[in-house]
């Protein structure tokens, strides 16, 4: 999509999306948002959170990363954007759920295994950033029944792995652990398959990721 057709689409909806929801986007900004969910998603442009959600404007609050990363709670103050979003999300909106959403075919996780072809000067910052997703790498890679997989069928494991290690590094922050404890936070695992679109959820007692049903809450 070019420039000029995302300058269409902004007319597009100046004209038609925002008339009919108007009312809607001012009773946002006079009463502020209160969405119930930080979705922690990847920055591919095949994954639109608001549109595998059906979700509308001030339902969810929204980060996205390379590779849907989260790293662990890091207490020196720098620029952490992923933690921020998570302190906000929690501690300001007090959002009750955090959806961490994987992805199939997803770049970053392909990254993870061929970062060395990155130059590490001008690609510093993602061959830094990859190394999140080293340790499920590694956990695919060491496995007995996938030494015998394709690449492609290590990748989607790997994606998954990845996905369920974020969710076990936000338990690392101190405000989640705590609502997590008090019973008004809960950290959801999801992986979305973009060729079928499916979304599948990580069930904590299987231990695997499970298909999504309609009548699936």
């Amino acid at each position: 999509m070019g420039i000029f057709q995302l300058l269409k689409g902004v007319k597009s909806f100046q004209k038609e999306t925002f008339k009919k929801n108007q009312n809607k986007y001012v009773d946002l900004v006079k009463n502020g948002q209160n969405p119930k969910a930080l979705f922690i998603g990847c920055s591919d442009s095949r994954v639109v959170p608001s549109l595998i959600t059906n979700s509308e404007p001030g339902d969810l609050f929204v980060y996205r990363n390379v590779g849907n990363f989260v790293p662990p709670f890091n207490p020196e103050v720098e620029f952490h954007g992923t933690a921020a979003a998570i302190e906000y999300a929690v501690s300001h909106l007090n959002v009750s759920n955090i959806i961490i959403c994987g992805h199939s075919h997803c770049g970053a996780i392909k990254g993870v295994y061929e970062k060395d072809k990155l130059d590490p000067k001008s690609m510093a910052h993602l061959k830094k950033w990859l190394e999140l997703g080293e340790r499920a790498k590694k956990i695919v890679e060491n496995m007995s029944f996938t030494q015998h997989f394709s690449f492609e069928e290590k990748l989607r494991h790997t994606e998954q792995i990845s996905t369920v290690f974020s969710m076990q590094n936000l338990l690392t922050y101190p405000m989640v652990t705590k609502k997590v404890k008090d019973g008004t936070l809960s950290i959801r695992g999801w992986y979305y398959k973009i060729e079928t679109g499916e979304i599948y959820y990580y069930d904590d007692d299987k231990m695997d990721f499970l298909p999504i049903k309609h009548n699936k809450d």
